[in-house]
């Protein structure tokens, strides 16, 4: 692998992000999990060397439960990568959010099944998981102008979207933001030692919340659509002053411990 391959962060763009880099090299990573949801696009940002990943591919062929989470994580490592960001469309639960409103949230639900969620396959390692993204990651992100931290966001199947009932009841746990591609990707940025951040767009108030049809496809990805440019310009802002990843407790929770898995 040549030195213009490498990179230190990485976005994962979500569901109508499906570039981010100006001329960047187009790097395809073979892992021992399959092939990635596309070639990595590689290269400058404010300074730093930057990987790109479309998370359900460059032409969103991938539904939530078929993306390849841990070949995605796997080839960002493999490039150098320490410090992810992944935004993301999200439905709101709570008055606290609105369409259009770019939140970090602290806190990760996970009411998934039958998804790969991590990288063991033998022996004993439990990663801690208390706080699933990194705190100072999202504050560096949080920082940016029209930016709020907070709230928990619940992870489901997909693809179909919530009802009303289920809708109501992650409401009334106090959960403020629903999504289906959010788990397995932080815990297994965790396994790989690597920092890692959610931003989280909100396209749509969930369907238990406002009355009228329910969610729909084409208002969500209109919603972000039309704030795609926008929250390209809040990632490029804060890469340029995300901190130096040294001593973080993302990469620090397996110091002394033989992980059983290969890291990258």
């Amino acid at each position: 692998m040549s030195s213009s391959d490498r990179a230190d962060i990485a976005v994962i763009g979500g569901s109508g992000f499906y570039a981010f880099l100006d001329e960047p090299e187009r790097v395809t990573v073979e892992t021992p999990y399959g092939a990635p949801s596309a070639p990595i696009a590689v290269g400058e940002l404010a300074g730093r060397r930057v990987a790109f990943v479309p998370r359900h591919g460059a032409g969103h062929e991938l539904p939530p439960h078929r993306v390849n989470y841990r070949a995605n994580l796997w080839a960002l490592a493999s490039l150098g990568v320490r410090q992810v960001l992944a935004p993301c469309a999200v439905g709101g639960l709570r008055p606290e959010v609105a369409p259009g409103d770019i939140v970090v949230p602290d806190q990760l639900v996970d009411r998934t099944s039958g998804r790969v969620q991590t990288f063991v396959d033998s022996g004993a390692v439990h990663v801690p998981f208390a706080d699933p993204y990194c705190p100072r990651l999202s504050a560096a992100v949080a920082a940016e102008p029209g930016v709020s931290r907070g709230g928990t966001m619940v992870v489901i199947d997909g693809p179909r979207f919530s009802t009303r009932a289920e809708s109501r009841w992650y409401a009334a746990q106090g959960w403020s933001l629903v999504n289906m591609t959010g788990h397995p990707e932080a815990v297994l940025a965790r396994e790989l030692r690597l920092c890692y951040a959610a931003v989280a767009l909100v396209t749509d108030m969930d369907a238990g919340i406002e009355a009228g049809e329910g969610v729909g496809q084409a208002e969500v990805f209109a919603m972000f659509a039309q704030n795609v440019e926008r929250l390209k310009g809040i990632l490029a802002a804060a890469i340029s002053e995300l901190p130096d990843p040294d001593g973080c407790g993302c990469s620090a929770w397996a110091d002394g411990l033989d992980l059983t898995y290969e890291a990258s």
